[in-house]
């Protein structure tokens, strides 16, 4: 039990202090290529951390599994809003600006309904697939360029201000390119792997006190392949890179649904989906994603997710984790 008491100990300090590394290099490539670091948080932080669940994803519809890559991305998407925002928000809550509240949310909602209308035969095909990874590409493109469009306007905006305001900007003195790209990547690659290290050394400590692979799996196992997404957002939020947080729970969950499904299905088609994923993934990530919009709504200017609001999300987390493992265990009473 003593090596796994140590992954444990090094994976968390390792976990930590990566995730601060990576929240720098992220918002540092952003400034330096004029994006947001909304834009950073949605394409490079989102679907860095979600990284993981596409290759086990590919990998299990390639070995004939598909429909574990559904079950790992939709609850991955339950747990980055319900758990994540829910303990980051708790720790510090999280400004979510107008323009998220009115264009970025509503587009994960939008994906999150096409995602159930395609799903509501029980199936999904190679075409839904297609259909899936045909949309994420077409997101992906769309806010791209308009970033770039964004970032020529405000290079203009740059360009005219007073010679004053130049040297004020100067003395900031911000991070270099290559500096920031360094820490992103090595950010990326420690936070999968600490957490990886974090969830093996856990495991162990729990299957040598005797508990069930089942309930491992249900709990440490879900929780853990979370861990880079939950970090990333925390030390965001820490910093006051609100955008950074709120970015990377949209862009991963815009991940899972779209990339994640798409690539499995496009490789092996899913039929006859368990009714529970129907009945009860869906419909809960639905709301959840829903939920977003309501908690953070203000009538005038930026949104806010609070502490209540974050304590909310995490209760519903403790409960779906209650849940699926009273059904599991056969003491579901419904």
């Amino acid at each position: 039990m003593l090596i796994p008491a140590i992954a444990v100990i090094i994976g968390l300090i390792v976990l930590v202090w990566s995730a601060d590394k990576f929240v720098d290099g992220a918002v540092g490539v952003a400034r330096f290529c004029g994006m947001s670091t909304l834009l950073i948080g949605m394409v490079i932080v989102g679907f860095g951390t979600s990284a993981p669940e596409m290759v086990v994803s590919a990998l299990s519809a390639v070995q004939g599994n598909p429909e574990l890559a559904l079950g790992n991305a939709y609850g991955s998407n339950i747990a980055n809003i319900a758990l994540i925002l829910g303990v980051t928000a708790l720790i510090s809550p999280i400004l979510v600006q107008r323009s998220v509240l009115k264009k970025d949310l509503p587009l994960l909602i939008g994906v999150t309904v096409l995602s159930i209308a395609l799903l509501l035969d029980g199936s999904v095909s190679r075409l839904d697939g297609i259909i899936f990874l045909l949309v994420f590409f077409a997101v992906m493109g769309f806010n791209i360029y308009k970033e770039k469009k964004a970032a020529g306007k405000a290079a203009e905006a740059a360009a005219s201000e007073s010679s004053e305001a130049s040297t004020d900007t100067e003395s900031e003195t911000p991070m270099g390119l290559g500096k920031s790209i360094g820490l992103l990547v090595l950010g990326m690659a420690l936070l999968v792997a600490s957490s990886r290290a974090l969830v093996w050394g856990a495991v162990e400590i729990a299957r040598s006190l005797g508990v069930s692979d089942l309930l491992i799996g249900l709990t440490i196992v879900a929780i853990g392949t979370s861990l880079p997404e939950l970090a990333s957002s925390i030390a965001a939020a820490r910093k006051g890179e609100d955008d950074l947080a709120v970015g990377n729970i949209i862009g991963s969950n815009l991940f899972n649904t779209l990339m994640v499904v798409g690539i499995a299905a496009t490789i092996s088609p899913m039929a006859g989906i368990e009714q529970d994923v129907l009945y009860r993934d869906m419909p809960l990530m639905g709301v959840l994603t829903l939920s977003l919009l309501v908690l953070g709504y203000r009538r005038k200017g930026d949104g806010r997710i609070n502490r209540v609001a974050g304590f909310v999300l995490l209760a519903v987390y403790v409960l779906y984790l209650l849940a699926l493992i009273l059904k599991a265990t056969g003491k579901w009473p419904l």
